[in-house]
């Protein structure tokens, strides 16, 4: 049988301070230590993946090793992308924001440019991003891709946009008042 509340001891004494090779490696010894079933235990008390601990296991049995200056093998992980290119996220910003549509729950945080016209946009500016990074970018943003659903929603209203941005600023101030926004969608019925 398998302790482990032993094992979730000695990992926060020590395992949850180690760097991530350290973490990695601490974990694999715990898992043969534990024996059968280990990896599934270890994995539950660390909150490490099996894979990350299985590559600790094989770092440990064949005795393969980063330098003891690198946490990483040569080639794990690149650095993050706003970290190397520091007016990505403000650019980012500036193309989203008059394409974005109202949100009943959130005032005004649903994109609905695709990520590859913003990947160009971006680009032609001067950044190296990918409609993938893009998505990822947005979603850290806390925004989300709203596609159109409907080819016709009716008469177009010419300052359709003008009222949102007015519902939107209403919201932004009533939240920064206290007071509680309440959002209902209404539909015409004929």
């Amino acid at each position: 049988m398998i302790d482990k509340d032993a094992i979730k001891q000695r990992w926060e004494l020590i395992g949850c301070r180690l760097n991530e090779r350290d973490k990695r490696l601490f974990a694999a010894a715990e898992v043969l230590t534990a024996g059968w079933g280990g990896l599934t235990a270890v994995s539950e008390v660390t909150g490490l993946s099996t894979s990350t601990i299985g590559r600790g296991l094989k770092d440990l049995k064949t005795g393969s090793d980063v330098p003891s200056d690198k946490v990483r093998r040569a080639g794990g992980g690149c650095p993050c992308l706003i970290e190397k290119d520091l007016t990505l996220l403000d650019d980012l910003k500036a193309l989203v924001e008059p394409a974005t549509l109202g949100d009943p729950v959130r005032p005004l945080l649903w994109v609905s440019k695709s990520y590859e016209k913003l990947a160009v946009s971006l680009q032609e500016m001067g950044h190296d991003i990918s409609p993938n990074t893009v998505r990822k970018l947005l979603s850290e943003l806390g925004f989300s891709r709203q596609s159109n659903r409907k080819a016709n929603e009716g008469s177009e209203q010419p300052d359709r946009d003008a009222q949102f941005g007015h519902i939107n600023d209403q919201v932004i101030s009533a939240q920064n008042a206290g007071q509680p926004v309440i959002s209902v969608d209404t539909k015409k019925r004929n």
